[in-house]
């Protein structure tokens, strides 16, 4: 049986190594890196497709682009070029046979259709515009599209704005993307990344601006999210912006937790029976500086944070009766910016 492996993007342009191959340990979460490549610039985020046989990776670069690795493996290599995509995409899914980048420069969705061999076609299929913008000046005179996902039923696309404060939930159909839905958060709290409650009901949005959470409420049939609450992710307000990044959810749906980079922390949540309540534990140290991302394994046992600015990836091992993560240790990554499980 294949061991199972990390893959870790990082900025190439602040010394990262492109993308980095990475063993795991099953019994620690230990990482040891095995390969990296840098045949793309900026690999600043990446997902493995559903057989896992084919990693997509952005290239965060002001004329962005997305790359297909075959990943059977030690070392990815690439399907083909890169196809071009918007402005500076920060994020990707995969849904029905397309991937979909988050477009931050161009504020936008774009739509790539996937070949039958994982591969990805030479040109974009669809573009969806994002409109709109807030009150924060600095960060908010356009549309930023920062991430990009399927719900977990697999037929609704939905992507988080910082920009213009809301979350799009859109369908996908044929290579067209058509917004469905709009749901407007509270102004000026720069809606950054979602994950959903594994049971389906509920959505948590991490902001940027604020810094908080909000809990909404998914209704998968009607395609419609719903803010009920937010909550703070520090025990006390930051002296100055707390930069939020990354957000994921226990297997169980029993915790939460969130990267602050202004911080260098994670903050753990217990969540309520219902999905909606959500209790801040307690914040630890990131092992590093500047987490930009958090994984967890899907055993819920470890969980990984990608520290930007000191140039490693940290794993903890998870407490499951209290959700806090104990750190084991960390590898050398040079501006890693994520990390995928597959």
């Amino acid at each position: 049986m294949r061991r199972q492996r990390a893959f870790i993007g990082s900025f190439t342009a602040a010394g990262g190594l492109g993308v980095l191959t990475a063993d795991v340990d099953p019994d620690t979460g230990a990482l040891t890196v095995l390969s990296a490549v840098d045949d793309v610039p900026d690999p600043s985020y990446l997902a493995l497709a559903p057989a896992h046989d084919v990693l997509y990776a952005v290239s965060e670069t002001v004329e962005g682009a997305v790359a297909a690795y075959r990943v059977d493996g030690d070392k990815p290599e690439l399907t083909g070029p890169p196809t071009r995509t918007g402005d500076s995409p920060t994020h990707l899914g995969v849904l029905d046979g397309h991937v979909l980048t988050a477009d931050y420069g161009s504020g936008g969705v774009s739509v790539v259709p996937v070949r039958p061999d994982g591969g990805l076609a030479p040109a974009v299929s669809g573009v969806l515009r994002h409109t709109g913008s807030g009150p924060y000046a600095q960060r908010q005179r356009a549309p930023h599209a920062h991430q990009v996902q399927s719900d977990p039923t697999g037929r609704w696309a939905v992507s988080v704005d910082l920009g213009t404060d809301s979350v799009r939930v859109c369908a996908l159909d044929g290579g067209t993307l058509t917004l469905h839905r709009e749901t407007v958060l509270r102004p000026g709290s720069g809606p950054r990344h979602l994950a959903f409650h594994p049971r389906g009901g509920h959505a948590y949005v991490l902001n940027e601006l604020a810094p908080t959470l909000t809990v909404c409420r998914w209704d998968a049939a009607e395609g419609s999210l719903r803010p009920v609450g937010e909550t703070p992710v520090l025990s006390a307000a930051p002296d100055g912006d707390a930069y939020p990044s990354g957000i994921v959810v226990s297997p169980d749906g029993r915790f939460v937790w969130s990267a602050v980079r202004g911080r260098d922390t994670v903050s753990v949540f217990a969540v309520g029976e219902a999905g909606e309540r959500l209790t801040l534990v307690t914040e630890v140290p990131c092992g590093g500086v500047w987490p930009r991302a958090l994984a967890l394994d899907p055993s819920g046992r470890f969980l990984y944070a990608a520290n930007e600015r000191s140039g490693d990836v940290t794993w903890f091992t998870v407490d499951p009766d209290t959700g806090v993560p104990l750190r084991g240790g960390s590898v050398e990554a040079p501006a890693a910016s994520c990390v995928v499980l597959g």
